[in-house]
């Protein structure tokens, strides 16, 4: 499987019992709708490899999941995939609506400020923690523009467009430099 078909779901990120389940921290605002994967991707060396799911259920914590894989039968194995990242196929992510979007599809999307008018391109989405950010191409300069709910007026798919209006003095902060 190519990665760039596919998303960054989670972690795997111990050991759960002797019997070779694990937890996974997923990254996700919808956990649950990832209860009943049969599949998912590992990133062992640098590749995608399929690993199956024989069962899962939910954890005490949030955003955490107990899984057991196929072939994966004692704690030493379990051990040796803490640390994989977890992959899914974006085909399995389901269409987004309205102003919502995920931030590999908006990449390429200009961005147009009601305020300032179009500032560029989405260039890539800087993923902080509670805080990700547009970094938007503007001719040779770059401006960042936090991705926020109140800032986001409008996402155009078809147009490929994005309108907002970014906080008063943001944008003159990077094209004055």
């Amino acid at each position: 499987m190519n990665k760039d078909l596919c998303f960054f779901l989670g972690i795997v990120s111990k050991p759960f019992g002797f019997k070779g389940e694990v937890i996974l921290f997923l990254d996700s605002d919808s956990p649950e709708n990832y209860q009943d994967m049969e599949s998912v991707f590992l990133e062992i060396k640098g590749k995608l490899i399929p690993f199956f799911i024989e069962s899962s259920r939910p954890h005490a914590k949030n955003n955490q999941i107990v899984v057991r894989f196929q072939d994966i039968d004692t704690e030493e194995k379990a051990q040796g995939l803490v640390g994989c990242e977890l992959f899914m196929p974006l085909s399995v992510l389901p269409p987004l609506s309205g102003n919502k979007f995920y931030f590999h599809e908006v990449i390429g999307f200009a961005v147009i400020d009601e305020v300032y008018g179009k500032l560029g391109i989405i260039d890539t989405v800087l993923e902080y923690p509670n805080n990700p950010i547009f970094q938007i191409l503007h001719g040779e300069k770059e401006v960042l523009i936090p991705i926020a709910n109140h800032i986001i007026k409008n996402v155009d798919r078809s147009n490929k467009t994005i309108t907002l209006r970014a906080p008063e003095g943001l944008i003159d902060v990077y094209l004055s430099a």
